[in-house]
């Protein structure tokens, strides 16, 4: 069974986003902090846009959904929160949080949206019979029912006109119009792509067992850059000293997940005891088994940062 969610959206947060020439992915902040299991990943969001337009404006494929620290928010998707700087941000969160200090560490709930799409007024689409004005939050509709059925192809049908007159693929293929409503899987962006790591390693570096997340990266291990991807099964979270080391090279992860470090630390450096007494240290792997780092991944950095460091010739001093 596929949910899709419409959500009451604010409109200045549509208006700016709708406003972007490309918008790959967004932050679909909640100001109370609270988290979002309306639906899963690879479901849809809708966006009801408030009164007095009370139409859906458009829709997101759900990548993640957690809290987050507003500082964090603003620093991982920058703009894609909806707002110009970030005190336009926080200053957009405070009327919802009266009697508060909105500040850097105040939690929020990010809702992360890949691919999301923002009709033009002429293609907005009318509410369906059973929402009522009074629903705060938002409502999940069901493909397996005619209402939310209903929904979902003309969501479809609509990305598909605005796709086609501007010339631009969509995730959806013809056939996905029509067919049984099935999970898009969620092509994720450099920010989607951060929350997801840091989510799959539950918060803590996967070395040092380090759980402060402004010291955190969502590490590649193959760069995008070096054709790498934007999947977790290519992500470790680490702190940011390590991911540095990683990306130069000075260590690595084998296919056995041991962390390994390269004698070059202590030679070119003349120190790298933080790093060479975590030398062998199996790491923390996620929960779930397909976010593991893929062993092709591993072998790319083994051979292709790893050894050219680690075989490279004595520095002679």
């Amino acid at each position: 069974m596929v949910n899709l969610f419409i959500a009451n959206t604010d409109n200045d947060w549509f208006d700016f986003l709708s406003s972007q020439l490309d918008v790959p992915e967004a932050n679909f902040w909640q100001p109370s902090g609270k988290g979002f299991h309306a639906i899963r990943e690879g479901e849809i969001l809708a966006f009801r846009l408030k009164s007095p337009r009370n139409k859906i404006g458009g829709f997101g494929i759900l990548s993640s959904s957690s809290v987050y620290p507003l500082q964090i928010a603003w620093e991982t998707f920058g703009p894609l929160n909806g707002a110009a700087s970030y005190a336009a941000l926080r200053d957009a969160i405070a009327p919802y949080r009266p009697g508060e200090l909105v500040g850097p560490t105040t939690n929020i709930g990010c809702r992360i949206l890949v691919e999301p799409v923002f009709f033009p007024p002429d293609l907005w689409i009318e509410l369906p019979p059973s929402w009522a004005p009074n629903i705060m939050g938002g409502k999940r509709f069901s493909t397996e029912e005619e209402e939310g059925r209903d929904l979902w192809y003309r969501l479809q049908e609509t990305a598909q006109i605005l796709r086609s007159s501007l010339g631009v693929p969509g995730i959806l293929t013809p056939a996905a119009r029509f067919g049984k409503p099935t999970l898009i899987t969620p092509r994720l962006g450099q920010r989607a792509f951060r929350f997801a790591v840091t989510e799959a390693y539950d918060r803590q570096c996967a070395i040092s067992d380090g759980k402060v997340l402004p010291a955190l990266d969502a590490a590649h291990i193959r760069p995008y850059a070096d054709e790498g991807e934007h999947v977790t099964s290519n992500g470790i979270l680490l702190r940011k000293d390590i991911h540095s080391v990683l990306d130069a090279g000075y260590v690595t992860i084998d296919t056995n997940y041991q962390f390994i470090v390269s004698n070059k630390v202590k030679e070119i450096f003349n120190n790298g005891n933080e790093y060479l007494r975590l030398h062998g240290k199996r790491i923390r792997l996620p929960k779930d088994k397909k976010d593991w780092p893929h062993p092709d991944f591993l072998r790319w950095h083994n051979k292709t940062r790893f050894e050219v460091v680690d075989k490279a010739p004595a520095v002679r001093r």
